[in-house]
């Protein structure tokens, strides 16, 4: 259990969503149903061991949490997962109510044999996984950067196609069109510099370019400064 603040919201709740299901509980001390249905929580999620987190949010010291949430009456619950909404009830609940919502957030066997799989991280592992969970962004992530690295890009590329675009997503394909799984031992400066002058008229070029700052990566200096570079080019 962690009591979550209006500063901490990102890390306690939206970030650790994407690891596990957080449960969050808005209440406030003159609230009498809040304060019999607290101990109720804790102790359901507690006997999860771990498997979803309990986060507290006194709504009177941190009203954006409350105002996110469109909080009109408290107690409020809600359960949020890989940072979306997925269940939610107001008012006291008695404890069977309780452990049965927490438990329907609890994964599936067959969930946990994906996480296990991911887990091991090689191709067959990665490969079973997606027998499993075909949609599976992150495992179909992690196979395509597999596939990348072992110069087999036209089927990472094959295993992106599955997905919805995001920026993750461009990521990874953006090695498999370089063929690239990491912009070591490529003089990429010289190689975007010589790009520049043709990414006004050349689609491929103008492909490549915007490919190899994807490969950088947001946190390389040079990623900004060339597409500073580009849109000067090109507009």
């Amino acid at each position: 259990m962690v009591d979550v603040t209006d500063a901490t919201f990102q890390t306690h709740v939206l970030e650790q969503s994407m690891r596990t299901p957080v449960v969050i509980d808005l209440w406030a001390t003159w609230c009498q149903p809040c304060v019999s249905l607290g101990p109720i929580i804790e102790r359901v999620v507690e006997a999860t061991n771990g498997k979803v987190v309990l986060a507290k949010v006194d709504v009177d010291a941190n009203p954006q949490i409350a105002s996110a949430f469109k909080v009109q009456s408290i107690p409020a619950v809600f359960a949020m997962d890989q940072q979306r909404i997925v269940a939610e009830f107001l008012g006291a609940r008695p404890e069977e109510f309780v452990a049965e919502w927490v438990n329907k957030l609890l994964p599936t066997a067959e969930q946990t044999e994906v996480e296990r799989l991911f887990a091991l991280g090689d191709e067959a592992s990665l490969r079973a996984a997606l027998e499993l969970e075909p949609d599976n962004e992150p495992v179909s992530i992690a196979l395509a950067e597999l596939l990348v690295a072992d110069g087999r890009s036209d089927d990472a590329k094959t295993i992106l196609a599955k997905l919805p675009e995001t920026p993750e997503v461009r990521r990874v394909l953006a090695m498999a069109r370089t063929g690239l799984a990491d912009a070591s031992g490529l003089d990429v400066e010289a190689e975007l510099l010589a790009l520049l002058d043709r990414v006004k008229d050349d689609d491929e070029a103008r492909q490549r370019f915007v490919d190899l700052l994807a490969v950088l990566g947001p946190d390389d200096e040079r990623t900004a400064d060339y597409r500073r570079k580009l849109t000067s080019k090109l507009f």
